[in-house]
């Protein structure tokens, strides 16, 4: 009976997620709410009953590599060079939202100082999962959106570790009759945590760079020593372990040299696996009784938290600083919480619960209101808010071009020539290194990953275009961003008719296949470029007809149609359209036609004076 009750929730998860990315909100909510329906609504569900024992372990280790992917992506100097208010927001800020939290839980609703510190010390973080969906669909200017994702970046692994040690210090008070007991204690378990992460990332990294350890046997080798340790670290100082996974992941996180690519991707699936089961658990877990236990109260302590906390964090965080007062505005509105205080809250409220500390079993309640309240505001006003005090960017104009190979590089710079913002992507680090050589804005992953949703200026993509080699790449990042952007928006070049027949290409990425025509295939392009090719822009007007230029450059391959002026004084951006497969709409007068021209490698008799001369390129 268990397996079914496994394989439902597995299922149930998956049904939430993709509910989640048909409606693009943050899949946190749908989770919660399938929680709440299975458990406290219909009591389908019951995680007590189904796991036994193994809950408490479940979730600890879960929420331990939860954590341990999050501080994978703190390097140390990227937090380095964030700015200001980032640095204020995850530090000082921090501290002064757990305050104020900390007081309104312990007058307002009064609970107990311990459980009151806990809770205010968990709900300071924001996390990535719920603020990247936001942020894409809300499209803020960039300076309100790059410090809301940094934030979100910066102050999980951060804000729960600042969380492990709040709990770790309250939890040690009172243990001894003498204040030196509680300290002595306190350092016990931060030298515990502090060392096993050490170890652990140091000893992985020996393994990886003396290559003792396999390249297949890196994921499932750093999930095993992730697991170990934390139990270890909890068997040698009571609830060290979380201390312990976050130093580990900073730690391998900031080793240069250590090519852990691989291991952050699986660690991404993995955590999404758990963050889908683990929400629903531990929303399954409360009770009717829990819910009705909070009073009218609750809703002061909400106003304190959405209206008094996070606007004063914000004021401390940017005093001193050039940021707008509109910008301040829509800092101080948006901070929805997530995955990590919803994991590392449940935790402690076990803890707690079976040490007997009173109100512990209102944390789990308590948080998930704060989630549910943020999550579904922050969503339904971001946009209005955003549109109300004048900060929402305008459509978006930016080309992400799956790829950064020499062909992509090219026509990339042909069109940042034209000012047409362009952004590339690419798995291989030598292209993006060319790339970026060439001056070229190049995100070095898969740009539909995860990690890509944190780092890539989703907001200001207009339109997709696939130029890699690799069908396999083209076809992820088709199917991908046709539903991110709308199917009109994203193209690829075509893949041969035997490969997408013995590899059964799906419908979307067939019909997107169109880019550049019936001759801009990957390998022309190469060639043309290998041999001397150049991208280039020429203006049809009356006297130099589309007729005529096809006349003049019937080697050429046109790439794109530009309407607009690159010099014109008003912020208007270019607007962009590539050639297509039976595309019905030719180059008009006063557009300009981006084409790759093949190098000149003739020469042209003059019948006029019986001379040579090169033949003339046309420029605009």
């Amino acid at each position: 009976m268990s397996a079914i009750y496994i394989a439902g929730i597995a299922l149930c998860s998956v049904l939430a997620q993709w509910i989640a990315w048909a409606f693009r909100v943050p899949a946190i909510l749908f989770l919660l709410l399938t929680g709440l329906l299975l458990g406290p609504a219909t009591g389908m569900l019951d995680p007590d009953a189904l796991l036994g024992d193994l809950l408490f372990p479940v979730v600890s280790l879960s929420v331990a590599v939860i954590l341990f992917e999050g501080s994978l992506t703190l390097h140390f100097r990227e937090l380095k060079g964030i700015g200001k208010v980032v640095r204020n927001l995850c530090s000082i800020g921090m501290i002064a939202t757990c305050i104020i939290i900390s007081l309104s839980a312990y007058w307002i609703l009064e609970l107990n100082w311990r459980v009151a510190a806990v809770l205010g010390a968990v709900l300071v973080v924001t996390g990535p999962t719920v603020i990247a969906p936001l942020l894409n669909s809300m499209r803020p200017t960039q300076d309100i959106d790059r410090i809301l994702r940094w934030e979100g970046i910066v102050i999980d692994p951060i804000g729960a570790l600042f969380a492990v040690l709040v709990f770790e210090a309250v939890m040690l008070v009172g243990q001894g009759e003498v204040f030196l007991h509680t300290i002595i204690a306190l350092f016990k378990t931060l030298g515990v945590g502090l060392s096993i992460g050490v170890v652990a990332g140091w000893l992985t990294t020996l393994l990886i760079r003396r290559e003792w350890l396999p390249f297949e046997l890196h994921k499932f080798g750093i999930l095993a020593l992730v697991l170990i340790s934390f139990t270890v670290s909890n068997h040698l100082s009571h609830e060290s372990g979380l201390l312990a996974v976050t130093v580990f992941g900073i730690w391998l996180a900031n080793q240069d040299d250590l090519e852990i690519d691989s291991v952050l991707e699986f660690k991404e699936d993995l955590s999404m696996i758990l963050i889908s089961t683990l929400f629903i658990l531990l929303a399954a877990r409360l009770e009717l009784s829990d819910l009705m236990m909070l009073d009218a109260d609750v809703f002061i302590f909400l106003a304190i938290v959405l209206f008094v906390a996070r606007p004063l964090c914000i004021a401390i965080s940017t005093y001193g600083t050039e940021l707008p007062i509109k910008s301040r505005l829509v800092l101080a509105w948006i901070a929805p919480r997530g995955i990590v205080a919803a994991a590392v809250g449940s935790v402690f409220a076990l803890s707690m619960m079976e040490a007997g500390v009173a109100d512990a079993e209102k944390i789990v309640p308590l948080i998930f209101t704060v989630i549910i309240i943020t999550v579904v505001l922050q969503s339904l006003t971001a946009i209005p808010v955003a549109k109300l005090l004048g900060v929402r960017q305008p459509s978006p104009n930016t080309i992400l071009i799956i790829g950064a190979n020499h062909v992509a590089r090219a026509i990339a710079c042909g069109l940042k020539e034209q000012n047409i913002p362009v952004h590339l992507s690419d798995p291989a680090w030598e292209n993006c290194r060319m790339a970026r050589m060439d001056g070229l804005a190049c995100y070095y992953g898969n740009p539909q990953s995860e990690h890509a949703e944190r780092y890539l200026p989703l907001t200001t993509i207009r339109s997709v275009m696939a130029l890699s080699p690799n069908r396999h790449h083209n076809a992820l990042g088709v199917q991908y961003f046709s539903h991110l952007l709308n199917e009109k928006n994203v193209f690829s070049l075509r893949s041969s008719t035997s490969h997408a027949k013995a590899n059964k290409d799906s419908a979307t990425f067939l019909s997107r296949q169109i880019l550049f025509g019936d001759s801009g295939s990957y390998a022309r392009l190469s060639s043309l470029i290998a041999k001397g090719g150049k991208v280039s822009a020429t203006r049809i007007s009356e006297e130099f007809s589309w007729e005529k230029y096809q006349e003049m450059n019937s080697d050429a391959i046109p790439l794109f149609i530009l309407n607009g002026d690159k010099d014109s004084d008003d912020d208007s951006p270019v607007k962009l359209r590539p050639f297509t497969i039976n595309m019905e709409k030719p180059p008009q007068q006063g557009e300009r036609v981006v084409a790759m021209l093949p190098p000149k490698m003739s020469v042209l008799k003059d019948p006029n004076n019986g001379k040579s001369k090169e033949p003339k390129e046309i420029k605009e």
